[in-house]
């Protein structure tokens, strides 16, 4: 599949996320794939699995996509997610076979307070405020 492909098909399995459309969600992933929570030292294995774990979530949640890069067959995610308001960073790391997700691996990363010894160095990213500690 080329770039623009799978950039495509990563874009819609994000907004499928947002508008609640499971089945459009899920489409992504092949019948055997794997999906890695390294925080927590979960494995999900097979697409009915991923799909299973993800509903009935309590929370009201939202996603944003922050930045999607990636070539071939790796791509990466940057996300952020908001459970009940409150923000949450992600990162999906998506490998690729035959059009495909074959793994996923995501990380997750609540927000921080900026130290105020960098703040000589650091600007605010684009559209952000610099959080004070």
């Amino acid at each position: 599949m080329s770039d623009s492909l799978t950039r495509a098909a990563i874009e819609e399995h994000w907004r499928a996320w947002e508008r609640g459309d499971a089945e459009a969600e899920h489409a992504i992933y092949a019948t055997d794939a794997i999906l890695d929570y390294p925080q927590s030292g979960e494995r999900f294995g097979g697409r009915a699995t991923i799909s299973a774990q993800r509903g009935g979530h309590p929370a009201d949640r939202h996603f944003t996509v922050q930045r999607i890069t990636g070539h071939a067959n790796l791509w990466v995610s940057e996300c952020l997610i908001t459970y009940d308001g409150v923000p949450s960073y992600s990162v999906s790391i998506m490998e690729f076979t035959d059009q495909h997700v074959v793994h996923e691996t995501q990380y997750f990363a609540d927000p921080f307070g900026a130290p105020a010894l960098r703040a000589a160095l650091a600007e605010p990213m684009p559209g952000r405020t610099i959080a004070g500690a």
